[in-house]
């Protein structure tokens, strides 16, 4: 079942923030490996408790592990993952404990702070009058908890400074936003491009980035036909198609893009202490990636 979940990988993200973290201030990657994997464990083992909280039978364009097992299976699997988070931290080898310990705190705290997340956007349910504001503290904590803690966990476990700490947190507090927003507008898209069904959201009433801003700049009219698109009152591909119209129809699609554009080059920029050299560029590369999944 740990398998469906990690097999085939996604773009294995957070561990390549964390290697490329760990480079940036002098680690080579292979003495990071080990310790990067216990990331990409966490962040899978909560993508396998998402699947049971919002009913998702696809996951990374595959049968999702609770379609294919059931939910008790499901939730079991995400909380093996997580412990193997741990369990792997424990066997790595080759640093100092005291920095080994830190990375630790670290990756405890951004499984913390996922959680506060999770339920703070479970508290946003159906609302679109929960505001930006909210919207963007939620993703701070739900998605941008473990790229705080990929990039930090590297610095760490490599001996960086307080100030390369401060740079790659302003970093990664920015890629989050980025990589949730434009996963917001992919999420609009098809099953294809997102790997998972278009209607997730929808179907949860979940307040996303696009519907937000299209809610906060659209006329009485338009939020009417917001309101009813999310309630659950429409078919879900009329819903879909509803939701699509206003937004284009609105300029949210183009302001939304906008904004995750913008706060990719802002992580760009924190980056600008780390030592040049191959960390630092793939951790600009991954900037760009976050709001253009084509590449």
């Amino acid at each position: 079942m740990s398998r469906q979940a990690l097999l085939p990988p996604g773009k294995l993200l957070r561990p390549a923030l964390f290697l490329s973290a760990a480079a940036a201030v002098g680690m080579p990657c292979a003495d990071a490996v080990a310790a990067a994997l216990s990331v990409e464990y966490l962040h899978v083992g909560s993508l396998v408790h998402d699947d049971v909280i919002d009913g998702d039978v696809l996951r990374r364009g595959r049968q999702s592990v609770v379609a294919r097992y059931g939910t008790a299976n499901a939730i079991v699997t995400g909380d093996a993952l997580m412990m193997a988070t741990f369990q792997t931290l424990a066997e790595h080898t080759g640093v100092p404990d005291g920095r080994l310990l830190a990375v630790v705190r670290t990756l405890a705290q951004a499984g913390m702070d996922l959680c506060r997340g999770q339920a703070m956007e479970n508290s946003l349910h159906a609302d679109l009058d929960c505001g930006l504001d909210r919207y963007r503290e939620m993703i701070s904590l739900k998605t941008g908890a473990l790229f705080r803690g990929a990039c930090l966990g590297g610095v760490l476990l490599a001996g960086g400074s307080d100030r390369e700490q401060a740079a790659v947190r302003r970093y990664s507090d920015r890629l989050g936003a980025a990589f949730q927003m434009a996963d917001d507008l992919l999420l609009l898209s098809d099953a294809d491009a997102s790997g998972k069904s278009p209607l997730s959201d929808l179907n949860n009433n979940r307040p996303t980035f696009p519907l937000l801003v299209c809610w906060q700049i659209a006329g009485q009219a338009a939020r009417q036909r917001l309101a009813e698109a999310v309630s659950g009152a429409l078919a879900a591909d009329e819903a879909l198609a509803t939701v699509r119209e206003l937004l284009d129809s609105s300029g949210a699609l183009e302001q939304c893009r906008a904004e995750a554009r913008a706060q990719a080059v802002l992580a760009k920029r924190a980056l600008r202490i780390l030592r040049a050299g191959p960390g630092r560029d793939a951790l600009a590369a991954v900037a760009d990636l976050a709001v253009d999944r084509t590449q």
